[in-house]
């Protein structure tokens, strides 16, 4: 199916169309090294390319699945990267694992959807978007766009376990905005790009690469999407 609708736009069946950001990701640490995760206890300021993007590609008129791929640059100091996808959501214990269609980028968080081995835990990641002061209304409230012309957008990434309140590991911070052609961008792989004490779990693993490999495989061209 997503082969034959990537042949049908010539573009990735998921994620066709979005922006590049970059910017930077502050990793804010833990002395006491609660987070069990070398990569997370230990303080640091990271380059990053983030993807945010329509899933389904419907008209911007109309609510879709958005997505916030991060890619962390130089997560080691040897050239690896850290990858995490984020998918519009809720925060509540069971909105947490559901896409939530949403019209605008920044109204609500986005999470990981399913859970990530954190240190010893099973925890989902969030992004939650943190607005300064813009006058705006709900009924007017600034797109991606319109927020990164007029100051940098930022998110507080977050953790939490079904037990657990949310707790804040980083700030990230997108200072730059690029138009981003379907045919031409970054390949988001969390599996690939991974930390020791920070991998995703394998539920629903064979699923997701099934779909990214036919909307890849269905498209024209040699680059890979998301």
């Amino acid at each position: 199916m997503a082969g034959r609708v990537a042949r049908w736009r010539s573009a990735p069946a998921l994620h066709p169309h979005g922006v590049l950001c970059t910017g930077t990701l502050t990793v804010t640490g833990r002395a006491d090294g609660d987070w069990s995760a070398p990569w997370l206890d230990r303080p640091g300021t990271y380059r990053v390319t983030v993807r945010w993007s329509r899933a389904l590609g419907l008209p911007r008129r109309l609510p879709d699945g958005l997505g916030l791929a991060v890619r962390v640059e130089d997560t080691d100091g040897l050239g690896n990267a850290l990858d995490l996808l984020f998918t519009s959501s809720r925060s509540g214990r069971l909105g947490r694992h559901l896409p939530l269609l949403r019209s605008d980028a920044l109204t609500g968080p986005y999470s990981t959807l399913l859970s990530y081995r954190v240190g010893e835990r099973e925890r989902v990641l969030a992004a939650f978007p943190v607005l300064g002061p813009t006058g705006a209304t709900e009924d007017t409230m600034p797109t991606l766009w319109q927020e990164l012309a007029r100051r940098p957008v930022h998110f507080d990434l977050c953790a939490a376990a079904p037990d657990e309140p949310w707790r804040t590991f980083a700030a990230l911070s997108l200072e730059a905005v690029h138009p981003a052609r379907a045919t031409s961008t970054v390949s988001y792989d969390p599996y690939a790009h991974s930390l020791p004490g920070l991998r995703p779990t394998a539920r629903l693993r064979r699923l997701r690469d099934c779909a990214y490999a036919g909307s890849r495989h269905g498209r024209t061209g040699d680059e890979r999407d998301e």
